[in-house]
């Protein structure tokens, strides 16, 4: 029988705990070292918070390491002899000292279609551009982000009413049953198309602001599916700034009609005036009334 392959797992929040997990439940696969971001402080309390990544290594018993930066351990890393190192959503782009250190290959799981959505928010750029479909691809890592040869992808439909969240959570399954089958075959890479790349930037809560006297109804509600929770979606209605928490486009009990471009309509499920709780549309604009 075979040697299992050894691999060195570099991930750190949810979206990679099913990937690390395939790998742990696999037996011809290896996972001997796991490198995640440092614990971090959160919450008002901040107290320290160790990454998902890391207690799912350590209820394992595998060793993890969590450097501030992980390019300059690459010589601590080597002695490891990993077939692949693995990447699932790290927080750190590695550079060619670590790249060239697998004997097989360097790879990464990417919650998009590459070359589409490039880059640090794929997940909420398909949803804010109204993509109707997306996936996962397995790329070979080189050192230009996100734009290595592609060794394995699989799409899926986005959902009508599809969120950030239920979107994250199932790229996250598929992504890690699609790396597991990749790393177990011979390996096929072919290069992107770098005419049909597109890019996308980590979120700012810039990006949440919402106008419905520019903005259609539909545009709003993509933004809240996209965006909450985070960064968020603020928008002014009859002068206070709120935040959308949950919109429909199609009216419904509870819910707050609001004007937008073009003559549309947004349904507010629930949102958030600043201070208060989250409420209904509906208990809002009473409370307004009154």
């Amino acid at each position: 029988m075979a040697e299992p392959l050894r691999i060195v797992f570099c991930g750190t929040p949810a979206f990679a705990v099913p990937s690390l997990q395939a790998l742990l439940e696999d037996q011809s696969l290896n996972v001997h070292t796991v490198i995640t971001q440092p614990d971090k402080p959160v919450g008002r309390s901040q107290e320290m918070c160790p990454p998902p990544v890391k207690l799912l290594a350590e209820n394992h018993g595998i060793p993890v390491l969590q450097p501030e930066d992980i390019n300059a351990h690459a010589e601590e890393i080597a002695p490891l002899q990993p077939d692949f190192i693995v990447v699932v959503a790290y927080g750190q782009l590695l550079k060619p000292a670590l790249l060239t250190i697998p004997s097989i290959a360097p790879v990464n799981v990417h919650p998009s279609l590459l070359p589409r959505w490039r880059g640090a928010s794929p997940i909420q750029h398909a949803l804010l551009a109204g993509d109707s479909e997306t996936g996962v691809t397995i790329q070979h890592i080189v050192e230009r982000l996100d734009a290595g040869p592609i060794l394995a992808q699989e799409r899926t439909a986005i959902e009508p009413r599809e969120t950030a969240q239920t979107l994250h959570d199932r790229l996250s399954v598929l992504g890690a049953s699609l790396l597991v089958r990749t790393l177990k075959e011979p390996l096929h890479p072919h290069v992107q198309e770098e005419r049909d790349a597109t890019q996308c930037t980590k979120l700012t809560r810039s990006d949440g602001i919402a106008d419905p006297r520019e903005q259609t109804a539909e545009e709003i509600d993509r933004h809240v599916r996209a965006l909450v929770p985070w960064p968020g979606v603020r928008c002014r209605i009859t002068g206070e700034e709120v935040k959308l928490l949950a919109t429909e486009l199609d009216a419904a009990p509870d819910t707050l009609p609001l004007p937008c471009a073009q003559g549309t309509t947004l349904f507010v499920r629930m949102l958030q005036s600043p201070g208060k709780r989250p409420m209904s549309g509906a208990e809002w604009q009473r409370g307004h009334r009154a």
